[in-house]
């Protein structure tokens, strides 16, 4: 059985799909290791253009599994030590390539995003949530810190720090419709829904400039690590000045305009 499924279900889209149901996809290494692999893979296509990740069952990631963790690869001679950092890495690994990858990364968050699952989720570029979703910082519960995978750089900049402190120190759920509140996703949908919503936005991004929106993802996240305005600017200013004078774009999107029809960006 196949922890991770690749499929195409719309033209220059490619679905990425957590398949260990019975666990509600949580992080074992048999699960995530292929994960990350299947990113590397896909980021590598270049007929994709969008990227959607879920997870199969009723969960999307239910963080990590404490009954049946998998075998970590490379260990072999480590202290317990050495195998708990080379464990974290593999994990870190994962969020670095979901961020990596050229394309945007859409999470369909159909079921619980648990702990680690929650910073599976943050560590996509754009999250809509299926209605009966629901998100957890469950490391506190756990007698643990809720912080891991990045979840306290990324949280607090996804929805403020005051609500990230307050989810993050009370270990409470957060719904979907609070979830959609507060910017943790973009919006709820019926879970029926889920995932034509998921693909229909995917198409509407693979019909624009491939540089174009390859470097307005990047930008975005360069944004969050930016010391200043102005150095971020910077950033931005030779991104748009990358296009406009390396392309025809910005000519055929003043002419589509004036003959009523989409522009067909050849880059």
């Amino acid at each position: 059985m196949s922890f991770v499924l690749i499929d195409k279900p719309r033209p220059h889209v490619t679905l990425i799909t957590l398949n260990r149901p019975e666990r509600m996809n949580a992080m074992a290494f048999d699960v995530m290791i292929p994960f990350r692999e299947a990113l590397e893979e896909v980021g590598r296509d270049n007929d994709t253009r969008a990227i959607v990740v879920t997870g199969a069952g009723r969960g999307f990631c239910s963080g990590a599994d404490l009954e049946s963790p998998g075998r970590i690869p490379g260990i072999e001679g480590l202290t317990v030590s050495s195998i708990a950092l080379r464990s974290m890495e593999l994990l870190d690994d994962v969020i670095r390539a979901m961020r990596k990858v050229h394309q945007p990364v859409i999470a369909a968050i159909n079921g619980a995003a648990i702990g680690g699952g929650l910073c599976l989720s943050l560590a996509t570029d754009i999250r809509i949530a299926a209605e009966g979703a629901y998100f957890r910082a469950a490391g506190i519960n756990n007698g643990l810190t809720a912080s891991e995978l990045g979840l306290s750089y990324l949280l607090p900049r996804a929805i403020g720090s005051s609500r990230a402190f307050e989810i993050m120190l009370s270990g409470r759920d957060v719904d979907a419709a609070e979830a959609e509140r507060i910017g943790l996703v973009s919006r709820a949908v019926p879970a029926d829904k889920l995932l034509d919503e998921c693909f229909e936005l995917a198409e509407r991004i693979v019909n624009f400039s491939r540089p174009g929106i390859e470097l307005t993802k990047r930008m975005l996240w360069s944004s969050l690590d930016a010391a200043s305005l102005n150095a971020h600017m910077d950033h931005e200013g030779l991104a748009q000045l990358f296009v406009r004078l390396t392309t025809q774009n910005f000519e055929e999107a003043i002419k589509a305009r004036k003959e009523n029809r989409p522009p067909t960006f050849r880059d």
